[in-house]
């Protein structure tokens, strides 16, 4: 009788304790002593890139490399029956992917249950959030550097350009063309010190919500009227996206920057293409600037184009001024991208996946309580 009363309790219970673990968004696996995977939440289903059925049928051996810290650090929990933490694991491999970095988390069932309970934490986002430090860092360094040169530079060029246009007046032919290139290079290193100046901008971002995917095609169009004329741009977008609390201006120059490069990486390939999505990526939070508290970042804008990528030494430096794969670049368009993307409160980063090159943009979506009544979106 005690136990038919109790036995709806504990249906509840266990439907409860199933939706909480199902909610967290790191992967959690019950796993035993022989590695076979008892269950996993819908997290650690799509880490693995596995069904249930699948990670039960394979166990984790399978899914990591031979000999990974992982299958060790469950073995230590089974042999002290107490919990163990491991650090920036890579457990990469072919089956789940690279650059799977992660902290783990094991601890033995209680009770003396069969069983171990291992959670997995990626490090990707956190490392993402110190480059991004570092991008804002290196940016403000770029703007004492151009505060310097605009009055340095600029004023004595100004009098070479204009010795130059004197001298133009009075030579010969064969000279014109030596004065002629000293007027062209002068330009270029004022144009040069321009871009240079729009870091030294601290004044707050005016923004509101925007309609990405206006600001996407807007984009495109752009975009398929000049550079991107031959190459092929696919979308994958969420309609049922909130609006981003951004400046519409300032999204379309960082868009346009990411596009024009993803073109120049696919211009030599017959299969060349870009991809544009957007999607919903929620339990991401950011202190950021302006703000006591911190800010969710669950929109995810994504450029990605099958060009030959980036190699792995510059892939963490990227963002960095004066960084580029170009013959001719200045290396400052990236570093553009990264310091309007944080001005934002985002996070931007370039991962190399499945064969493709991925510009990941992470922003605060609007609600009323961000900014009161900012009016109708963009």
């Amino acid at each position: 009788m005690l136990n038919r009363k109790n036995t709806p309790a504990n249906g509840a219970s266990e439907v409860q304790a199933t939706a909480i673990i199902n909610a967290l968004p790191h992967p959690v696996l019950l796993v035993d002593e022989d590695m076979s995977i008892i269950t996993a939440n819908d997290s650690a289903q799509s880490f693995f890139q596995a069904s249930l059925s699948s990670l039960r049928k394979h166990g984790l051996s399978y899914f990591v490399p031979f000999g990974s810290p992982v299958l060790a650090l469950i073995d230590e929990v089974v042999r002290r029956g107490t919990p163990v933490n491991g650090y920036r694991v890579d457990i990469s491999s072919p089956r789940i992917g690279s650059e799977r970095i992660v902290d783990i988390h094991a601890a033995p069932l209680i009770n003396r249950q069969p069983g171990t309970v291992v959670m997995l934490q990626e490090r990707s986002m956190a490392d993402k959030i110190d480059r991004q430090l570092t991008h804002r860092g290196a940016a403000r360094s770029v703007m004492g550097l151009a505060s310097m040169l605009a009055h340095e530079i600029k004023n004595p060029l100004s009098g070479i350009r204009g010795a130059a246009q004197l001298l133009e007046q009075s030579v010969g032919d064969e000279d014109r063309a030596l004065t002629q290139l000293i007027t062209a290079e002068a330009d270029r290193i004022v144009k040069l010190v321009d871009r240079m100046d729009v870091f030294s901008d601290e004044r707050p971002v005016e923004r509101a919500p925007v309609n990405i995917h206006v600001v996407l095609d807007r984009v495109k169009r752009v975009a398929t009227t000049g550079f991107a004329r031959d190459v092929t741009i696919r979308e994958d977008y969420d309609p049922s996206l909130p609006p981003v609390w951004a400046n519409s201006d300032q999204l379309i120059q960082v868009f346009l920057n990411l596009i024009k490069n993803a073109c120049e990486a696919v211009k030599d390939r017959p299969d060349g293409e870009i991809e544009l999505s957007t999607a919903f990526r929620p339990g991401i939070r950011l202190s950021v600037p302006g703000s006591a508290e911190k800010v969710s970042l669950p929109l995810e804008f994504c450029v990605k184009d099958n060009g030959p990528g980036v190699s792995e030494d510059l892939l963490p430096h990227l963002f960095d001024p004066f960084v580029t794969t170009k013959t001719n670049g200045t290396g400052l368009g990236l570093a553009l991208v990264a310091k309007i993307v944080g001005d934002h409160g985002g996070v931007i980063e370039c991962d190399m996946k499945s064969g493709m090159t991925v510009f990941r943009i992470l922003l605060p979506a609007f609600t009323p309580a961000t900014a009161g009544d900012a009016g109708d979106t963009q």
